[in-house]
């Protein structure tokens, strides 16, 4: 059984996780200046903290880790929505 937190500590770590989502893609574009394939990067932004993050949940043993494994899966839609975001703004 997944321990889990209170509603509104797992409401908050998920919103501060799409929060540093937001900066983490902010900076990721203004610090990386190679070409990578997007697919690539979409497998990175996306797959590694879904994975990090689902891992953490489900072998927790504890609420506090619960609340860390999802504040670090909400990690991966803030990033991603901030990528897509700038590449439709630069027209690419």
């Amino acid at each position: 059984m997944i321990p889990l937190p209170r509603p509104w500590l797992l409401t908050s770590a998920m919103l501060v996780g799409a929060a540093v989502g937001v900066i983490t893609g902010i900076a990721a574009m203004v610090l990386v200046t190679a070409t990578v394939r997007p697919d690539i990067v979409i497998a990175l932004v996306v797959g590694v903290p879904s994975a990090v993050g689902m891992l953490t949940m489900l072998l927790s043993g504890r609420r506090w880790v619960t609340t860390v494994g999802a504040f670090v899966l909400a990690i991966a839609p803030g990033w991603f929505g901030t990528l897509v975001a700038m590449q439709v703004v630069h027209g690419a």
